[in-house]
């Protein structure tokens, strides 16, 4: 058989939707910004606010998920969420925010800690390090990554509150190469050059895919969630079967004819996989599908519900609050109320 451009780009674009983490990766259309790279002496204490006061701040869209990173450079840092967790960074890692809850980064101190917010605004780093204390300063890089249509995407849910990751050259390809990444960003940070801003954000994009895949390559084998059953060749098959089908009028027992199981025990090991069984899956991948559309087309509610899989609109619209908390005719509003 002669392999034409057709023929090429149909295997290409059929090998896209059969990797279904890049999928549902790229369905949350990654970007991201640096806004502080400074230089801190201990005592000190920076206060980051919660993903929704970070959005005000940054005049963000609704729809989109600010999550706070911070890279340490230099020395260390201490970070409490507002929660109580607690967590230590030391040079070469990486933390990420992914609640967005508010939170605190500090060395050694009990006072009232600098405000991100005043800092964005011009304010002065009263933390800077002088010519005596510097080389026990730490030196930090905090930005954000824009994560959209988070709600009911399987990957996010699947994601740690508080992330945190090794971007220090090391033997392993996934770390080495995400140092590289890392080792790019910041030559790109430190010169103004043409294009400065969009390399940065291309960069940081590479950045966060990165990390999720570091996460996913060293989560716990005992752990049930999206990412731990793409591990399992046989659940990872079926993903995509409903991905690649939402419509279809999927049963468990046509769910695992398709994986050569019968129904009980391939019901029993996604359910050991995902976390929650096979249909509860196939309803919250539609009512995610159904979120994107109406936030991103303008097909009717009654298009929207048969591209999901639902010929009853009304179902649908009681599936759809059911998930979602709303009716799709509010959900939409909303998502388009800035």
């Amino acid at each position: 058989m002669i392999k034409t451009t057709k023929y090429i780009a149909d295997t290409t674009v059929n090998y896209i939707n059969t990797d279904v983490f890049s999928e549902t990766l790229r369905s949350m259309q990654i970007a991201g910004n640096v806004l502080l790279n400074e230089e801190y002496s201990k005592p000190w204490a920076v206060s980051i606010p919660n993903r929704d006061e970070l959005a005000e701040s940054l005049d963000s869209r609704k729809n989109v998920l600010i999550a706070a990173f911070h890279l340490v450079q230099r020395g260390y840092i201490e970070i409490e969420l507002e929660n109580g967790e607690k967590d230590i960074a030391h040079a070469g890692e990486m933390l990420i925010c992914f609640s967005g809850v508010g939170h605190t980064l500090y060395q050694e101190t009990n006072k009232p800690a600098l405000s991100f917010k005043k800092i964005l605004q011009g304010g002065e780093n009263i933390f800077k390090p002088g010519k005596d204390n510097y080389a026990y300063s730490t030196s930090l890089i905090c930005g954000i990554f824009m994560l959209q249509d988070t709600f009911l995407n399987p990957l996010f849910e699947a994601l740690p509150p508080l992330l945190k990751i090794s971007v220090a050259p090391g033997k392993d390809y996934s770390i080495s190469s995400t140092a590289s990444i890392v080792n790019l960003l910041l030559a790109e940070i430190n010169q103004q050059s043409l294009a400065h801003g969009y390399m940065i954000e291309r960069y940081l994009e590479l950045l966060c895919a990165k990390t999720i895949r570091l996460y996913i390559e060293n989560i716990p084998a005992e752990e049930s969630s999206w990412l731990h059953a793409l591990k399992d060749p046989t659940i990872a098959r079926t993903i995509t079967t409903i991905h690649l089908q939402p419509a279809y009028d999927w049963s468990v027992k046509q769910l695992a004819e398709g994986v050569s199981l019968s129904p009980s025990r391939f019901a029993a090991r996604f359910t050991k996989s995902m976390g929650v069984t096979p249909m509860v899956y196939v309803a919250k991948w539609r009512m995610y599908l159904a979120c994107k559309l109406l936030n991103d087309t303008k097909l009717g509610i009654e298009q929207v519900s048969t591209r999901v899989g639902y010929e009853n609109t009304a179902a649908f619209s009681r599936a759809f609050k059911r998930y979602t908390g709303s009716s799709p005719g509010a959900w939409r509003t909303d998502s388009h109320t800035l």
